[in-house]
């Protein structure tokens, strides 16, 4: 066994249980060297290839037949998946979401993704994220292993330089493709790669090593930080309010508490399941949130939805609960539940009116009777039970006839023993 086999074997011990081994193959030299390398270690999973086609100039015709030369050579499996790349501001970016998106698909349960990304590749990365302002989680480059659908994305190759592939590659007389696009220096990265890290390492040869050796240690700072964030998470979701709101949301108060800078640390790891991240000039937006008046309802608009404080809590909105609902609604068969447009569902619970009966939502001037209270202005009814200001344009109202018997989740607020139950829409959508 080769060193480079060895090193690989020895990086790869974690993964060795796995149902399967998939290697992103694009037929440059990192991953052809990386599949002739997998196909030589003994004892391993069952080992397969994924070409991603991105169609995205002529040339790249040629790559998918390489690959499969390459992978008949070696007894493995290859898998050609087309993808389409939406033209944006940035080509890379839309190509390497194209790309990540087409692997999760074709992973299976357990499986582990391997890719070819090395030491040089960590330096640029790191190179790029400092140029940007990046904070300490962007400053740790790439992961060495993240989780990718149904299984994981492990990068084995990232204590390895391109040199090291490249005279293994000329040892055992491997060929691959080089995509013209990397010669492009109006791309980023490549121009790292071109211009700037060359005269780097011109000037100090172990550059990639060292940068290298930095993303690793800002990951290590960067899991420390996590393990923080959970600790002031732990406190902060402390439930609270209406029981049926299931949004994600916070304790306000338990941030207050905090330093402003792990106040920042808990609602990056938070925010990061929901939404892109704002940079630094955008947290603004944060303390506007948080030192606002205590009957303000102020809003902190992300990328991907929208936070949103009431009282002495804050609540993650997105998805359906940014789109605006529906007008009223015949209810013919009120024994079964109704959808409600973009708003989740309603049942009723107790014994029908004889009157017709629709769901509506507000528009002012609202009354409901109350037994014991008489008849009360619904706006006040809904300033008593704390229920936020943006729940009430779409917290469902039930309507008798012309007179308004119930609101949804509030048992309180009913005339008799009629209950409206909603099920609200949840606060979810695809990210990144």
């Amino acid at each position: 066994m080769t060193d480079l086999a060895s090193r690989l074997q020895d990086n790869l011990a974690p993964w060795r249980d796995a149902p399967g081994w998939c290697v992103a193959l694009s037929g440059g030299l990192d991953s052809c060297v990386l599949l002739h390398l997998l196909a030589s270690l003994k004892d391993r999973p069952a080992l397969r290839a994924v070409h991603i086609h991105h169609g995205l100039q002529s040339v790249a015709d040629a790559w998918p037949e390489h690959c499969r030369r390459l992978c008949d050579s070696l007894g493995v499996d290859l898998l050609v998946r087309h993808v389409r790349v939406e033209q944006g501001a940035s080509l890379e970016q839309s190509a390497r979401t194209a790309r990540y998106e087409a692997f999760a698909e074709v992973l299976q349960a357990g499986e582990i993704l391997l890719t070819g990304q090395h030491r040089d590749d960590q330096a640029e990365t790191l190179l790029l994220r400092l140029l940007r302002g990046a904070g300490v989680r962007g400053l740790a480059a790439m992961p060495d292993q993240r989780s990718l659908g149904q299984g994981r994305l492990v990068r084995p190759l990232l204590d390895i330089s391109r040199d090291e592939l490249l005279a293994y590659a000329h040892e055992h007389g491997l060929q691959w493709v080089d995509d013209p696009s990397n010669a492009q220096t109006q791309f980023d990265r490549n121009y790292v790669r071109h211009q700037v890290l060359p005269a780097m390492i011109a000037r100090w040869p172990q550059a990639s090593r060292g940068l290298a050796r930095t993303a690793a240690h800002l990951a290590e700072a960067g899991a420390l930080l996590e393990e923080l964030a959970r600790d002031d998470l732990a406190s902060a979701q402390a439930p609270g309010g209406l029981s049926w709101l299931t949004l994600p949301s916070l304790d306000l108060p338990s941030l207050v508490r905090l330093s402003p800078a792990r106040q920042r640390n808990v609602l990056q790891y938070w925010l990061a399941r929901h939404t892109r991240l704002p940079d630094t000039r955008h947290w603004a937006g944060w303390n506007d949130l948080r030192d606002a008046r205590g009957d303000a309802s102020p809003v902190w608009r992300l990328t991907d939805g929208e936070l949103h404080r009431a009282g002495q809590r804050i609540y993650w909105l997105s998805a359906d609960w940014l789109a605006p609902v529906g007008g009223p609604v015949a209810w013919s068969e009120p024994g079964t539940p109704l959808e409600l447009f973009r708003n989740g569902c309603v049942s009723l619970r107790g014994e029908l009116p004889r009157e017709a009966l629709r769901i509506a939502y507000r528009e002012g001037g609202e009354t409901l009777e109350i037994p014991g209270r008489g008849r009360r202005d619904l706006k006040r009814l809904l300033n008593e039970a704390q229920v936020p200001a943006f729940v009430r344009a779409r917290l469902p109202l039930l309507f008798a006839g012309t007179c308004l018997v119930a609101v949804a989740n509030l048992p309180e607020l009913t005339d008799g023993d009629l209950q409206l139950v909603w099920s609200v829409p949840t606060s979810e959508q695809g990210l990144r």
